[in-house]
């Protein structure tokens, strides 16, 4: 094992170690840098929330790691949108009958935002996590996303209660697309 990979790991464990606490993270995922924590959580939920300065009725997109993942935390992986799901290119798909998340991660109708997330860095702390984490802009609401850590805004940097020390971290520097099936069962894009 490299030093890297050695550092990597430690980077992991302590950040699991946040996590388990209820800690608000923030962390470099496949897209931008976001604001996470564990997604069965109201505490870090609503913690989120208010780091944010965002309406709680504006849906917050989680990441899990792998499709057996999302088979565990979604009634049903319609069909149409695998090749979305397993795309290289970012891609949230909006999941009808979500368990397993905190209440306050579930839209009215039912429905959550997750992401089969293709970082390497995420997959392996959301596996070893065991369960998904939520992953939302690490910006205040309404400002431009974060690709480059020095963009993060101050009081985010000073609200979270970890940051993983990956700061050089080269991101997508693009959101993620978000897809979902509308109720005539095509595929609708949310945002491109």
């Amino acid at each position: 094992m490299s030093i890297f990979e050695k550092k990597i790991k430690v980077i992991i464990k302590n950040t699991i170690n946040h996590l388990l606490k209820e800690n608000v993270i923030l962390y470099p995922t496949d897209t931008s840098w976001g604001i996470g924590g564990d997604s069965s959580s109201d505490l870090v939920v609503k913690k989120i929330f208010k780091l944010k300065k965002r309406n709680n009725k504006k849906a917050l997109i989680c990441l899990v790691s792998s499709i057996e993942m999302l088979k565990r935390h979604v009634k049903k992986i319609p069909e149409k949108l695998i090749n979305y799901i397993n795309s290289d290119n970012p891609t949230t798909v909006i999941f009808e009958n979500p368990k397993g998340f905190s209440p306050f991660l579930i839209n009215s109708d039912n429905t959550i935002a997750l992401r089969v997330t293709k970082n390497k860095f995420c997959k392996e702390l959301i596996e070893n996590f065991g369960k998904p984490i939520i992953s939302t802009s690490a910006n205040i609401s309404g400002e431009e996303t974060p690709f480059k850590f020095e963009s993060i805004n101050k009081s985010i940097l000073n609200g979270v209660d970890f940051i993983v020390p990956l700061e050089n971290k080269n991101l997508k520097q693009k959101v993620s697309r978000i897809v979902r099936l509308n109720k005539s069962n095509n595929i609708e894009f949310i945002r491109k």
